[in-house]
């Protein structure tokens, strides 16, 4: 059923402001939001109980959950992860890659693509696209990344990948300083494609070069990029000074300190942060062994690591990651919406339709309560998680 009045709730209203009232869903979609009751309605009720109405939020890097990783090229694992997903309030993500062999990442796109195509169907969070992380990226920045698949950027590959229009792909990770000419750089923004630099000692001049021919985005902010420096800001620096960068953050307080993500959060601001989790297939089970790119990872306490140390992506959830960014910084709701929707949806081109609460825009909502814990979530107005 995608018919459903939400009564009682305060709403993250799309002009900022947290309004009392209703959220009536039709036809998968937000008919009405009204302040105060709507009257007259037949259909399914759910008390909202005074809990706080957000969109849903957006994850645009994520490798797994559940036991599942979308590089296991079965549409059952990335079903898995549809079904989990609204858990933590997430009602949409992109399907992220990692750095393998070619037959491996092409078996990845062949599965998720099939499951794309009825994600709109699904229970659960809807697939938005892929996003590509690796293999272009630097061997001594691979963090993770299984450095013997690491390749040069090559066109022809990402053709081989996704089609001549890469119709499908919407973010790719790559070190620009390893791009000729900007070569990639240039086809991927010709193609409406996002490009971001990760995974790269990249410099603060050569980002800026990288920036006039396309590049847009920072994979991971702070992690696996050449570092502040007093003499050279590098990538980091380029990140803070850039207006026109989108920074993606893993606020666990593991990928960055307390006083890092503080310090990010007070000179970047709201507008061009967006919170990622970059989980892994450990995301919802207990501490154990597990796998990323068929690389060992332990995980105690929160913390994935391979063998010789390395953090291993995370196991994340997003609301968790928005209550560690509001504890630290006191940010009201609406820029909390921006950095967990508004500003993804922007980057991704579908604010039309998702990112915020408004008539007309998909029924994607989570309610919480006021440790930011999810007690319902839609998708596209099916209730895909109720707290009991």
């Amino acid at each position: 059923m995608s018919n459903y009045l939400i009564q009682n709730v305060q709403i993250c209203a799309e002009d900022g402001r947290l309004i009392d009232g209703d959220i009536l869903i039709m036809n998968e979609k937000i008919a009405c939001i009204s302040e105060g009751k709507i009257e007259g309605y037949e259909g399914a009720i759910l008390d909202g109980r005074g809990y706080v109405a957000m969109p849903g939020f957006i994850d645009i890097h994520i490798h797994g959950a559940v036991g599942a990783d979308f590089m296991d090229g079965e549409i059952d694992a990335t079903e898995r992860i549809s079904a989990y997903l609204p858990q933590e309030g997430t009602t949409s993500f992109l399907a992220t890659t990692i750095t393998h062999s070619q037959e491996r990442i092409q078996q990845s796109v062949d599965v998720n693509t099939s499951f794309l195509k009825k994600s709109n169907e699904e229970q659960g969070a809807e697939m938005l696209g892929f996003h590509l992380e690796g293999p272009f990226i630097h061997p001594e920045q691979a963090g993770a990344q299984p450095i013997q698949h690491i390749q040069k950027p090559s066109v022809s590959l990402l053709k081989t990948w996704f089609g001549e229009h890469l119709a499908q792909l919407k973010v790719v990770t790559l070190a620009p300083e390893l791009d000729e000419e900007f070569k990639m750089l240039q086809f991927l923004q010709e193609q409406g494609v996002i490009s971001s630099a990760g995974h790269s000692k990249a410099s603060y001049l050569e980002v800026n070069d990288a920036v006039q021919n396309g590049l847009s985005h920072l994979t991971h902010f702070t992690n696996a990029m050449t570092g502040l420096h007093h003499r050279e800001i590098g990538m980091v620096g380029a990140g803070f000074m850039n207006d026109s960068l989108f920074c993606e953050i893993i606020a666990d307080g593991i990928h960055l300190s307390d006083d890092m993500l503080q310090l990010v959060m007070k000179v970047i601001g709201t507008d061009r942060i967006i919170l990622i989790t970059d989980s892994m297939r450990a995301k919802g089970l207990p501490d154990g062994i597990y796998t990323l790119g068929d690389q060992k990872v332990k995980v105690v306490d929160r913390t994935a690591t391979l063998e010789n140390g390395t953090l291993a992506g995370s196991v994340l959830k997003m609301n968790e990651g928005m209550r560690r960014i509001q504890s630290l910084t006191n940010l009201p709701l609406h820029e909390l919406v921006k950095i967990t929707s508004t500003n993804a949806a922007k980057r991704l081109g579908i604010d039309n339709r998702k990112g915020s609460l408004a008539v007309g825009k998909d029924a994607d909502i989570v309610l919480l309560n006021d440790s930011f814990e999810v007690q319902y979530t839609f998708c596209r107005g099916r209730l895909s998680y109720s707290n009991g």
